[in-house]
């Protein structure tokens, strides 16, 4: 197949990303993330996969399934294109600082970079696909997962499931302008939970401990353990505690995420969060382990599939390197099992996690030719 009889219009594929965009789906609404997934799971349907849609489990969404199996056993290992559409912004991002907007070639709105951008532009080039060649030589998987933003802790089992029976897994998650992502740091998550004894906060001296002055204390502390030279960080991003401000507050909580690009930093973070104490022996504090995404580092199997990519890229135009990054996707999960794994496969654009989250329009069609060809160049693989 010659990649060039493939015919996209970039309006056209900003237009469903934009439709995808206007359904707001934060990770910790499930009401929400599940309109997303009735969404897809009609665009699914339209292109003929078989959908399965499982329920989903401690309070987030629901996982939507779409297999294309071309008359395939159902044990054939075949291609998983694995992505999710929960985002970080919240219900109501559409009506204040990010509502879906076009300026010249920048496209605005929640997700539309990550990464329903990503996972609709990657249904969109297999539907082309599909009608300019039909049936392919291995099995098509997609899996639409709804938590990926706090760490997958509901979906990571079923991820490595899926992978586990797959030849190939490819993530649409932002792409880079010039490389490819063939590895990703690990993610740790963490709970702090600090709790001191109550007073009237306008005593002068009394037997009240601020749970929340420990806390502030701790903050500073794990945030200097950052080594930026290294790409080993440690950030807090939510905390909370206290009632009334004339309240010594009792209870404080705090949420860190550290990254390690390497076993000896993920070690050594592990390490430093569990020997944590409180700076005030009558303040008691406790750390709690939260989802891990594991290191996925360039093995043998991926850097198979990355040759293929960069022949298909160079193809489309397009010369992309590769490397391992931050930006954790559930391609660690794929990665770390040595299933070979090519993420950072979907649209171009920046501004990731802000309220200036845009994708770039020119990026829609090299992007979405590359995706399809590099289906194509697999299945081609397999004949």
């Amino acid at each position: 197949m010659v990649i060039d009889d493939l015919e996209f219009d970039a309006e056209k594929i900003a237009a469903g990303i934009s439709e995808w965009a206007e359904v707001e789906s934060p990770s910790f609404d499930k009401a929400a993330v599940n309109r997303m997934l009735d969404l897809a799971e009609s665009n699914m349907a339209a292109m003929g996969a078989a959908i399965s849609r499982f329920p989903g489990r401690d309070g987030y969404g629901d996982v939507l399934r779409a297999d294309f199996n071309f008359g395939h056993d159902t044990q054939t290992p075949g291609i998983l294109v694995l992505g999710h559409i929960d985002t970080v912004h919240l219900v109501g991002t559409l009506a204040g600082e990010l509502p879906v907007k076009r300026n010249g070639d920048q496209l605005y709105g929640p997700g539309v970079l990550d990464m329903k951008g990503g996972m609709f532009l990657a249904c969109h080039a297999v539907e082309k696909l599909l009608a300019l060649r039909g049936p392919l030589n291995l099995p098509l998987r997609f899996l639409f997962i709804p938590d990926e933003e706090i760490g997958s802790p509901s979906t990571r089992a079923l991820i490595e499931e899926a992978a586990r029976v797959s030849k190939y897994v490819l993530v649409p998650e932002p792409g880079k302008e010039d490389k490819f992502v063939t590895g990703r740091h690990a993610f740790l998550r963490f709970k702090l939970h600090a709790y001191g004894k109550p007073a009237h906060a306008g005593v002068a001296v009394g037997v009240g401990r601020s749970s929340i002055s420990v806390m502030a204390k701790l903050i500073a502390e794990i945030e200097g353990y950052s080594d930026v030279t290294r790409e080993v960080t440690y950030r807090v991003g939510n905390i909370n505690g206290g009632t009334f401000v004339n309240v010594i507050p009792t209870e404080c909580h705090a949420e860190v995420l550290c990254v390690a690009p390497t076993e000896t930093a993920f070690n050594e973070i592990q390490k430093r969060m569990a020997e944590i104490s409180s700076p005030d022996p009558e303040v008691r504090v406790e750390v709690e382990a939260g989802p891990v995404r594991p290191l996925y580092q360039p093995h043998e199997g991926s850097m198979e599939l990355l040759e293929v990519a960069q022949r298909v890229a160079r193809d489309v135009g397009l010369e992309l390197g590769h490397g391992q990054f931050g930006g954790g996707s559930d391609g660690n999960f794929t990665g770390a099992l040595g299933i070979p794994t090519l993420d950072g496969l979907g649209v171009v654009g920046t501004g990731v996690h802000t309220k200036q989250e845009h994708l770039l329009v020119s990026s829609l069609v090299p992007r979405a030719k590359l995706f399809a060809g590099l289906v194509a160049a697999l299945s081609d693989r397999n004949a």
